[in-house]
């Protein structure tokens, strides 16, 4: 009786200490996935058509400014939307300028990139000319 009650306990303390034993080297490792950036194409596309990606760019005729040749009454509507306090000197910064960009293209939605595109470009006949451009790049 002594010898099984020996055995029950050495067999518990086993039992019992394998529980304690380090777990598996499996893990789960769980990732961030990449963020859904829907206008990365158009704004490559655009940031093409308008100034070949010259962040320094500058067009004297309509003042307009950087990669996307944002005028000073799109800068001024940008502002009053957005109470922003943006200078035309700021529309070099290539981070300003594509925030000013996404935000009027979130406008029309990421699916239209046409609207999108003769949106940014104006208004009129001209526009088809440039989303023809813009349609090139893509």
């Amino acid at each position: 009786m002594k010898t099984l009650n020996k055995l029950i306990i050495v067999t518990t303390l086993l039992m019992s200490s394998y529980r304690l034993m380090a777990p598996s080297t499996e893990l789960l490792t769980i990732t961030r996935p990449d963020p859904i950036e829907p206008y990365t194409r158009l704004i490559h596309a655009i940031g093409m058509v308008e100034t070949k990606w010259d962040t320094l760019a500058y067009n004297p005729v309509e003042q307009a400014v950087g990669v996307f040749q944002i005028r000073p009454v799109r800068l001024k509507d940008y502002n009053k939307r957005t109470g922003s306090r943006y200078r035309t000197k700021d529309l070099y910064n290539y981070m300003i300028s594509e925030k000013i960009f996404l935000y009027y293209a979130s406008k029309a939605g990421p699916n239209d990139f046409e609207r999108i595109a003769r949106n940014w470009n104006g208004s009129g006949l001209r526009t088809y000319y440039y989303w023809a451009q813009v349609k090139k790049q893509l």
